[in-house]
């Protein structure tokens, strides 16, 4: 489904759309040249490193209307954004941060070495921002995630969320603050629990934390999450596997959601979805950001992902912070060698 590597790789592409080849030839010419809109929607679905749209368009829209263009931002727009977004105080403060992991062979062998997942990471993010953690695998990104979301603690360093100190705060004062910081997983077919219906798995958070006052209400709101993410309200009904994984991970945002988090940290969510679908759920999340005034943790590898939805984006090698800024400053004209390369490695830029 990448067709960035299809450029890359093939010599002779078919594009196929419900079983039927509609549109083939030298890959050269069908990439540059489409002539059918399904393949035109297919290849607007990309995001860029080199502009950033109003929305991604989807291929619905190009089958709609052949002659259809994205709206594409410009610079005032962006700058007018960011005028807004850094003018209050950080919502999240990750200062010097460090995690390492020990090394055995066996169980019962004591440590002798570790392995440094994170050393001296520190950044900001502010209300309503969307923060890029872009890097490498192996390099880091899950685990700052794992952090900043309480499923780990730091060796060194400390995280600040709303000006409070998380490494010092009693179990009893950590948990309102664990409703408001979310995480969403890459993987939603583990992410889901197999034999427990859509609807149960909404209200399981709601109940655990007493909210919406009375059992119909929670029914209510899951039933409005799930039409919030797309899907119908006779879904709550269904198992996880009766869905596909664009859908999944609809479900997955619907159950983050139900908290009413202020915080949502997106781990590499769109990585395992076709161009097509990806194009949808990034829209979603910047749907859901405008309606429940959401800020984004945005961890991905795909340079081309952050540089669509991201305001800033921080860039790690090995665990240390390599670059931080806004995307068309790294990634256009790159002046770390690093990030250079990641640039560089991008199919079909």
């Amino acid at each position: 489904h990448d067709l960035g590597v299809i450029s890359e790789i093939a010599d002779r592409v078919a594009v196929m759309r419900q079983g039927e080849i509609v549109e083939t030839g030298p890959v050269g010419e069908v990439l540059k040249n489409p002539v059918h809109a399904y393949t035109r929607g297919l290849l607007a679905c990309r995001p860029s490193l080199h502009r950033k749209v109003h929305r991604l368009p989807t291929v619905q829209d190009y089958l709609n209307d052949s002659a259809f263009q994205p709206m594409v931002l410009n610079g005032r727009d962006i700058a007018g954004r960011r005028q807004d977004l850094y003018s209050p105080s950080p919502l999240l403060e990750i200062r010097n941060l460090g995690v390492r992991f020990p090394v055995r062979r066996h169980f019962f062998e004591s440590t002798s070495r570790w392995v440094e997942a994170l050393r001296g990471v520190s950044f900001e993010v502010y209300p309503g921002e969307i923060f890029g953690i872009a890097g490498e695998s192996g390099c880091g990104k899950t685990t700052l995630g794992r952090v900043t979301g309480r499923l780990l603690s730091p060796n060194e360093g400390s995280v600040w969320y709303r000006r409070l100190n998380l490494d010092q705060l009693a179990s009893r004062d950590i948990r309102p603050i664990r409703r408001e910081i979310q995480m969403v997983f890459q993987d939603p077919y583990s992410s889901l629990n197999p034999r427990m219906r859509i609807g149960d798995a909404l209200l399981e958070p709601m109940r655990e934390y007493q909210l919406h006052g009375t059992e119909r209400r929670r029914r209510e709101m899951a039933a409005e999450l799930l039409e919030k993410v797309g899907l119908a309200a006779d879904h709550a009904q269904r198992l996880p596997h009766e869905f596909s994984g664009g859908q999944r991970q609809r479900i997955c945002l619907a159950r983050a959601l139900a908290l009413q988090p202020k915080l949502l940290i997106c781990d590499e969510i769109v990585s395992a979805l076709d161009v097509s679908v990806q194009a949808n759920i990034l829209n979603l999340l910047l749907d859901l950001q405008r309606d429940f005034g959401l800020t984004y943790l945005f961890i991905s590898h795909d340079l081309s992902v952050i540089r669509q939805m991201c305001d800033r984006v921080l860039v790690m090698q090995q665990g240390r912070v390599e670059a931080l800024g806004h995307p068309e400053d790294l990634f256009e004209n790159p002046e770390n060698d690093y990030v250079r390369a990641l640039v560089d490695a991008v199919p079909g830029k």
